[in-house]
């Protein structure tokens, strides 16, 4: 099953068209890069001395992704998710970069992962997190990107029929619900 990111830039892609579905890559390589920087800062070794922060910011990210299924759902008989035009590229980078911003597994990962690669001795440490973060940025957005644009022309294809378009909202709000719920009951 997808994680949150991916799920979005799906959605984003397919309801909005290629281009909003590239933007929610964007977004998502843009809350890497901040999560990067965390990582970086030494953010780990504050979930290390108060691991509530992480129950927290979970919490927060599935609030919100219980706030775009109400939203979705809602809206789903609206060509607005639909439309071409209907998802505004500014907005697809936003939202995405807020799911990936309060994904706790995202900054878990980051938290866990890039140091792991960080050697010391080599000096310069904030250089090489610098490097690998970058690193991870640039390989998801080419991977994300892709699966954006695909999404987006796959939905250009799918938007011809209004009951598709219904039948997509109440699928979007049905994934976001389901992630939400995810997030909520799986902590690992």
């Amino acid at each position: 099953m997808p994680g949150p990111d991916m799920a979005f830039i799906i959605t984003m892609g397919v309801g909005g068209g290629p281009l909003a579905g590239f933007a929610a890559a964007l977004g998502v390589a843009t809350g890497l890069a901040v999560h990067a920087v965390a990582a970086i800062l030494g953010f780990a070794a504050i979930f290390a001395v108060a691991p509530f922060l992480y129950d927290v910011i979970r919490w927060a990210g599935a609030a919100y992704l219980v706030y775009l299924a109400v939203k979705t759902y809602l809206e789903r008989n609206e060509t607005a998710l639909a439309a071409p035009a209907g998802v505004n590229r500014w907005v697809a980078f936003r939202k995405a970069a807020v799911v990936n911003l309060l994904n706790p597994k995202v900054i878990l990962f980051n938290a866990a992962f890039l140091p792991q690669f960080v050697n010391p001795q080599l000096g310069n440490v904030a250089g090489q997190f610098l490097i690998l973060g970058l690193t991870l940025v640039v390989i998801d957005l080419l991977i994300d990107g892709v699966i954006g644009l695909a999404a987006g022309h796959a939905g250009q294809l799918l938007r011809r029929s209004r009951r598709i378009i219904k039948a997509l909202n109440v699928a979007t709000a049905g994934v976001f619900v389901g992630l939400a719920l995810r997030l909520m009951l799986v902590r690992d």
